[in-house]
């Protein structure tokens, strides 16, 4: 009996003494993984005196959604009459969702501009995705004349404000039947500098050109090497690229406030904005808390693509970051 009690004994202490050494070793890893302050030549206070500005900055930047959060779930008289940044009753927020969807005229618009803005982020976003992928690949690894003044001219695009082209843009649309087109939406979303700048700096760190030149000798051509060799490495600097597009074409409030003058083809943002417009005039009662649920619904996409696509987007701009 004393030594069938035993057995356990010794093999519950070796699974302690396996974890105490797991715990150990994750300690040690965490303590390498930590740089000291000193080696940033920054002193403490430094250090708390930037970590209250970015506390700072964060309740700034995120005080307009918490108010947009609370304020979604209630009647348009408690929106004006209620403090802003606490919950009151009525709680109406499913009753405003409920309403979303049938909108001010119940015929349901909000529901195609959704359709309309998931429509616009996905064709734009993945075909900027792919051209910036292909043109950060040409950029980074072929050398033919002129590359860098072509480089310089695809930055420069960074510093044309969208106001400055919206007139020419509007009658080039005009002119070649664009103006209330889905393409009309859709090909200048497809053109992105931070795109094209953010791939070939991934590409020029993460794809030695060894690499390319060993399975060019084993007879490989071209496009084999790019769809087999270098995309699987560049994965998380394609899923950076399709994030910030996404989010840019999703957010896009001036390209298709000027190519689009049917309410049907409205992305969300000129609709909600067009809602607004209407409820400031006073055209229409009780649309305040459509507004606010619909922003709301809105955010809500984007928060599910970030929190999916977060570890290749994290990962691809701290290697842009670490790479020339």
């Amino acid at each position: 009996m004393t030594t069938t009690a035993s057995v356990p004994a010794t093999a519950k202490s070796g699974f302690r003494s396996r974890r105490a050494v797991r715990r150990e070793a994750q300690r040690q890893e965490e303590l390498m993984s930590t740089v000291p302050l000193r080696l940033y030549g920054l002193r403490k206070g430094t250090v708390n005196f930037i970590t209250v500005l970015c506390g700072l900055f964060a309740i700034f930047t995120l005080a307009p959604i918490v108010w947009i959060l609370i304020n979604s779930t209630k009647n348009q008289a408690n929106i004006f009459e209620s403090f802003g940044f606490w919950f009151s009753r009525p709680f109406v927020l499913w009753h405003n969702f409920s309403n979303l969807f049938q909108d001010v005229e119940g015929d349901g618009i909000y529901i195609e501009w959704l359709g309309n803005t998931a429509l616009y982020a996905v064709l734009g976003g993945v075909g900027c995705t792919i051209l910036s992928t292909l043109a950060g690949y040409g950029f980074a690894r072929f050398s033919f004349r002129g590359a860098k003044a072509a480089f310089f001219v695809v930055i420069s695009a960074l510093l044309v404000p969208i106001t400055a082209i919206s007139l020419p843009l509007y009658l080039v649309y005009a002119k070649i039947g664009l103006i209330n087109s889905l393409w009309g939406m859709v090909l200048p979303s497809l053109v992105s500098p931070v795109g094209v700048y953010l791939m070939r700096t991934f590409i020029r760190g993460s794809v030695p050109r060894e690499l390319l030149d060993a399975a060019r000798i084993d007879g490989a051509g071209e496009v084999w090497i790019f769809l087999r060799v270098v995309v699987p490495l560049i994965i998380p600097g394609m899923m950076t690229v399709l994030l910030i597009s996404v989010v840019g074409v999703w957010n896009n409030f001036f390209l298709p406030l000027i190519i689009f003058t049917r309410e049907n083809l409205y992305p969300l943002t000129v609709g909600i904005a067009n809602w607004a417009n209407r409820a400031v005039s006073g055209g229409d009662a009780n649309v305040f808390p459509l507004i606010l649920i619909g922003c709301v619904v809105t955010i809500i996409p984007l928060i599910i693509l970030f929190v999916v696509l977060q570890r290749y987007w994290k990962s691809g701009l701290l290697f842009g970051s670490l790479t020339g």
